[in-house]
């Protein structure tokens, strides 16, 4: 139990410094031309390998380009973590883009355009907002 705990400590303090870096860390632009912002980090057991889920907002062409540039900077960002958290094995990062938001998103316009065609057809809402 207590490594669990000591897993989830070290993926918030990734998530942290990532979240530093993205702001005014990595200098590649492909990285600066969508919104990105970290959803998530996930670290293994043995604390060697490290998943990092990233949220773009922008077109498909500007989600390509950033997780281009934020593949690319890995290695940077590895060593970055490793300067800032003084761990004794800084962990293999690896980018992956999360497309959570982008499904959320897209049941919320579902569930409003369906609202809307009820309403036109005159039908009553249902009392489940109490």
């Amino acid at each position: 139990m207590a490594q669990s705990r000591r897993v989830e400590r070290v993926a918030s303090l990734i998530r942290r410094e990532i979240s530093e870096l993205l702001i005014g860390g990595i200098k590649d632009e492909r990285v600066n031309q969508g919104m990105v912002s970290v959803t998530t980090v996930e670290v293994a057991g043995d604390l060697q390998h490290c998943k990092i889920f990233v949220s773009v907002f922008g077109s498909d062409a500007d989600k390509e380009q950033a997780m281009a540039g934020l593949s690319s900077a890995s290695a940077f960002v590895k060593g970055e973590l490793s300067r800032r958290l003084k761990m004794r094995r800084t962990p293999e990062v690896v980018f992956v883009l999360d497309r959570g938001i982008e499904k959320g998103t897209t049941v919320l316009g579902l569930l409003n355009r369906l609202e809307d065609e009820r309403q036109e057809k005159g039908e009553p809402a249902e009392a489940s907002d109490l």
